[in-house]
């Protein structure tokens, strides 16, 4: 995506109006929120992307107005630091006692809710339902079909 398209433009307005009415409608926000603000608008950045992007790690620190945010918003959609294959299988056999390419169903989703960028339970449902994600009779995961199917994304298309 080249440009931000007029939809997109105005349910980023709608969630910086909504944060900017929480924090006293002074046309401002708290740039800590900035990874708060991106996530609401359908982006999924990482702590750091946010911080780099305009984002503070303390509340108080930086106000941004709407233009501001606009451009952290569209440096943040262009972003493509997702991890590789090649990381996150590395980050499974750390579980793979057996080396058969295999992760129990728990370690995962405690490797995913407790590890990095936490995710929420509901999310690593989400992430299982959209993937088909399905244990084996052991209670176990392949775990790189898994990552195969998260990068592809939920429409097939690689993220």
């Amino acid at each position: 995506m080249a440009t931000t398209s007029k939809a997109e433009m105005e349910d980023v307005r709608e969630v910086f109006d909504l944060f900017d009415f929480w924090d006293g409608r002074d046309g401002l926000i708290d740039a800590v929120k900035v990874g708060d603000l991106l996530r609401c608008v359908g982006l999924n950045p990482t702590v750091e992307m946010a911080i780099k992007h305009g984002g503070t790690k303390k509340a108080g620190e930086k106000q941004l107005a709407f233009e501001e945010f606009l451009a952290s918003y569209e440096a943040v959609k262009k972003e493509k630091d997702v991890g590789t294959y090649k990381e996150f299988v590395e980050a499974m056999k750390s579980f793979d006692r057996e080396g058969q390419g295999y992760i129990s169903a728990a370690e995962m989703r405690h490797m995913l809710t407790a590890m990095g960028e936490r995710l929420t339970d509901a999310e690593v449902d989400e992430i299982i339902r959209l993937t088909d994600t399905r244990e084996d009779l052991e209670g176990n995961v392949k775990y790189e079909d898994f990552i195969n199917k998260v990068l592809k994304g939920p429409d097939g298309k690689d993220i």
